[in-house]
């Protein structure tokens, strides 16, 4: 679609539609198709982006996330036929984005289905030697596969789960295609912290869990047979030529892009979460640069809870935020939107309204707000650092370039 047509189409969006909308979208599934594809902690719903992207775009047209996440956006876009591009500074949340906005080929079915079968298998055989009467350390499984050499995986996780996370990720590697091998990897992935001696994917301390062996192995499964039926089913309602594109990069660094015609995006709220820290593990298996991305994640609880003079505070959003505008305004086509799902957060024990800090940094570069929507949040969604305690509400700002 040209510039031209997509600013002269610009004038039919009824951004006042919007309005009746019940927002709050209470008793929703949020977990159909690819989105319950691996644990991601304070993603936004579905129905969310899918609301935003039908009123605010057309089909064939290109709609970008630049905190992509777990990849929400990303597949609502293509379900309703609009491409996506998805950008991230998190390693992990690329991964998953890719394996949720792929599409299968039969051979990659087949192959995926042979992993799940070794897996039960093995992990049959292992349940049974594992059994007091067969205990002893000749009948213990060792697998011959290579397995990270980071400290991490001594204090995070019993021997046993290492041999067979490490046989388990052997054969994602294994596999010949990208779209197999990054469903693959999704599934190993979302186990890592279930099968570590991490409380939970929102608790960073250890606890003793009541794993056996065989466990991690049936866990791996159960989580690639879960993912298999989810990108089939997803492969079968995206039409062609509908695709998505995701990168790896630093939203601040500017990547190169083609030009945009619309933007959503709910951005990391400012000390409530640490995704370099709760990934972490995740990261050392996959052999991912977690270091690199604890330098540049964005919101991170670790830097502005730091009470030392390299701290973040609010004035470092703000600045971030200017960055990114500045890369918005070249790449937004004139006319059209971006959205902004986010809420408060507590800096230095004070409020900040981030919803007014966008808006107001927005106003530089060519953007005015035309809609705020707030919305109730289900109280069992957005959970972060007991610090902030559960975030009751959030707003959805709706800004317009007009440049």
């Amino acid at each position: 679609m040209s510039a031209k047509l997509s600013m002269s189409s610009a004038s039919c969006f009824q951004v006042e539609n919007l309005g009746s909308i019940d927002w709050d979208f209470p008793k929703v599934a949020t977990g159909y198709l690819t989105h319950g594809l691996h644990p991601y902690p304070a993603k936004f719903i579905p129905q969310i982006p899918h609301a935003l992207i039908k009123e605010l775009s057309h089909e064939g047209e290109t709609v970008a996330d630049i905190f992509c996440g777990s990849g929400t956006t990303l597949v609502e876009s293509m379900l309703l036929n609009r491409n996506a591009i998805g950008i991230d500074a998190n390693p992990i949340a690329c991964l998953i984005s890719k394996a949720k906005t792929t599409r299968f080929q039969p051979s990659d079915i087949d192959a995926l289905y042979q992993i799940v079968k070794r897996a039960q298998n093995l992990a049959t055989q292992i349940s049974l030697v594992a059994e007091p009467l067969f205990s002893s350390e000749a009948f213990k499984f060792k697998s011959s596969a290579p397995r990270p050499s980071h400290k991490a995986i001594d204090f995070w996780f019993e021997p046993f789960v290492v041999e067979e996370l490490a046989e388990a990720l052997a054969w994602c590697y294994s596999l010949q295609s990208e779209a197999s091998l990054q469903v693959a990897l999704v599934a190993f992935s979302a186990i890592v912290v279930a099968v570590s001696k991490q409380d939970s994917d929102t608790r960073y301390v250890r606890r003793q869990k009541r794993l056996i062996p065989g466990d991690p192995l049936k866990r791996f499964a159960r989580s690639l047979l879960d993912a298999i039926k989810a990108v089939e089913a997803f492969t079968g309602l995206v039409q062609e030529p509908t695709h998505c594109v995701v990168y790896n990069a630093n939203i601040l660094e500017k990547p190169e892009l083609q030009e945009l015609d619309l933007v959503v995006c709910s951005p990391p709220y400012p000390n409530a979460y640490s995704y370099h820290l709760y990934h972490m593990t995740r990261m050392v298996w996959l052999g991912m640069d977690q270091p690199k991305f604890k330098r540049e994640e964005i919101g991170s609880h670790r830097k502005y809870s730091n009470k030392g003079p390299k701290g973040a505070t609010a004035e470092t959003f703000r600045s971030e935020m200017t960055v990114v505008f500045d890369f918005l305004s070249q790449k937004l086509r004139s006319n059209r939107y971006v959205c902004f799902v986010v809420g408060d957060s507590i800096i230095k024990g004070e409020k900040v309204s981030n919803v007014d800090l966008i808006s107001l940094v927005s106003e530089k570069f060519s953007f005015k707000e035309v809609k705020r929507i707030t919305r109730r949040m289900q109280d069992t969604k957005k959970a972060f650092n007991p610090a902030i305690g559960k975030i009751k509400q959030e707003q959805i700002l709706i800004l317009q370039k007009y440049r």
